[in-house]
């Protein structure tokens, strides 16, 4: 059986599947967790997402290399503050014209956690296609997003939330200690990279296993709003910000218009530091998984979109 390929050719699979199977036993089979309570079992696959993301956060951070210079860190700095630029703005407005309804169902945290985080995956995948060696090299710096740390800065921003200095030092920290060790030694780098995809599955189960599938199924549309308004205005913000900076191959910027497999953890993550989110952190999370799925299908498609629409100008001109 060809599990593990079947997953990964899915949009976010090894994010989401693993996510929808943990609120399915949920949902289904809640309280087989109380026969197990304070044993491994519970640890893997109820309350061990935190520790087991903060992991992932580390390993990620290893594989951030800054010694990748010229162009590759101009477009990577650029691309970054573009998707956590825009993704701020729009949680800032959003949070004082709506304040806490949100709009449309979709609440500051979920608007601010799917445009802040970016997939570097597919990035770098569409990089490749439509770019040059500079534009997969921008992913080095690109990865920085990855993580809650500037959605905390933007849902502080907007108001949305009370994050205290100390829990954004400490959650950045793990992402500055990665940083250094990976980059003093490529052999840390090579030894935590695995861990960078391995422990997504492990952090995604018990982070379903806190949610009812019954929420999932009616955060449907929201959602989809949610995916399309990531992939439009953060991509559009991208392909725009190279157009008007003269970048060759502005199509590469709307690469960015897509929300990170790990952005659905967030909202849990930020309701432990602030329980004030913990009303809406539920549905931004089953919000969030399906922004992701519709951003890892749709942006594809629009970055080639762009392609044809700049060959077409190049052409005329």
């Amino acid at each position: 059986m060809r599990i593990l390929a079947t997953v990964k050719r899915m949009p976010g699979g090894l994010m989401v599947v693993p996510l929808i199977l943990g609120a399915l036993v949920n949902t289904f089979c809640g309280g087989v967790w109380q026969k197990f309570d304070g044993t491994f079992t519970t640890y893997l696959w109820k309350s061990g997402a935190m520790p087991l993301l903060s992991a992932f956060i580390f390993c990620n951070a290893t594989t951030i290399d800054f010694r990748k210079a010229g162009v590759a860190v101009y477009k990577g700095v650029l691309l970054t503050l573009v998707k956590v630029g825009v993704g701020t703005a729009v949680g800032f407005l959003c949070g004082k014209i709506f304040g806490e309804a949100g709009f449309l169902g979709l609440s500051v945290l979920a608007i601010v956690a799917a445009f802040v985080n970016s997939n570097g995956g597919l990035y770098a995948a569409l990089a490749g296609e439509y770019g040059d060696a500079t534009d997969v090299g921008a992913v080095s710096i690109l990865s920085i997003n990855d993580g809650p740390f500037f959605t905390m800065l933007a849902l502080g921003a907007a108001g949305a939330a009370n994050i205290p200095l100390s829990v954004l030092l400490g959650c950045i920290i793990p992402v500055i200690a990665g940083c250094i060790l990976g980059n003093l030694d490529d052999d840390i780098r090579r030894f935590c990279e695995p861990g960078a995809t391995l422990l997504i599955p492990f952090f995604a189960f018990p982070l379903g296993a806190g949610l009812d599938i019954f929420n999932l199924v009616k955060a449907g549309a929201s959602g989809i709003v949610l995916g399309l308004g990531c992939l439009v205005i953060t991509g559009l913000g991208g392909f725009v910000a190279y157009r008007l900076l003269r970048i060759r191959n502005p199509e590469v910027g709307a690469a960015i218009g897509t929300t990170a497999g790990n952005a659905a953890a967030t909202p849990m993550a930020l309701a432990a530091v602030d329980p004030s989110l913990l009303a809406v952190a539920e549905a931004a999370t089953a919000q969030i998984t399906a922004a992701i799925i519709v951003t890892a299908i749709c942006c594809p498609l629009l970055v080639s979109l762009l392609h044809r629409f700049c060959s077409t100008q190049g052409r005329k001109g």
